[in-house]
């Protein structure tokens, strides 16, 4: 009985099969682990999110956490702060609150005049400084004809009548008000209001940033 001898051709059939085979496993394991990176990113993402949305308190249409920098809080939390506060200080050096919409729940827009108004006695207590901040949607500083893009407490700002202190929020100058005009843009923008060491009512929550009021 004459034994069966492979060919050179089949020898290469078969070594391109097998080639083609690993190939194959090697394929579906990259796209396999693809897949779960792709997909544990999202899951961390939606996992980072729901994080912030716990950590954030908004009141009067001021967004704000005293969270930051807080021991033993878990990875989620500091990958939250990371994510949107990078350079945030821990409460007790400083308290941050931005707005996007004014006191009704409308989206800040320059079409719009707003007045901020601090009643007497009311300006955000700390031991250093405040300010309050103007930028576009996106966070970037925009240019206007004073290149005014802050006010706080060492901006001379003018007390009305009443003894409080209002902030012009608009895009044209307030006619008597210029001193306390912190110039918008035309479009869509917010508001950061930072406090520096700031007062016990600060962080023990019981203070309040008075909303942003739409007047014209």
């Amino acid at each position: 009985m004459k034994s069966k001898v492979n060919s050179p051709d089949s020898e290469r059939v078969g070594w391109l099969r097998g080639i083609m085979r690993r190939r194959t496993v090697v394929a579906g394991v990259v796209k396999g682990s693809i897949l779960g990176a792709v997909l544990a990113f999202n899951t961390a993402n939606l996992l980072i999110a729901a994080k912030v949305k716990m950590l954030v308190t908004t009141v009067n249409g001021w967004s704000s956490t005293l969270a930051v920098g807080k021991p033993g809080g878990g990875i989620l939390l500091r990958a939250a702060c990371a994510r949107h506060l990078p350079a945030a200080n821990v409460p007790e050096e400083a308290v941050y609150w931005t707005a996007v919409k004014d006191g009704t729940g409308d989206p800040l827009n320059g079409a719009h005049d707003y007045r901020l108004h601090f009643p007497p006695g009311e300006l955000p207590p700390n031991h250093a400084f405040w300010s309050l901040t103007m930028s576009d949607a996106r966070a970037r500083m925009i240019e206007n004809p004073i290149h005014r893009y802050s006010l706080g407490d060492r901006s001379g700002l003018t007390a009305g009548s009443d003894g409080g202190v209002d902030i012009y929020i608009q895009n044209n100058p307030p006619s008597g008000h210029e001193s306390n005009w912190l110039p918008a843009p035309g479009g869509d923008f917010m508001l950061w209001l930072r406090v520096y060491q700031p007062g016990e009512t600060v962080l023990n929550g019981q203070y309040g940033v008075p909303p942003v009021v739409k007047v014209k």
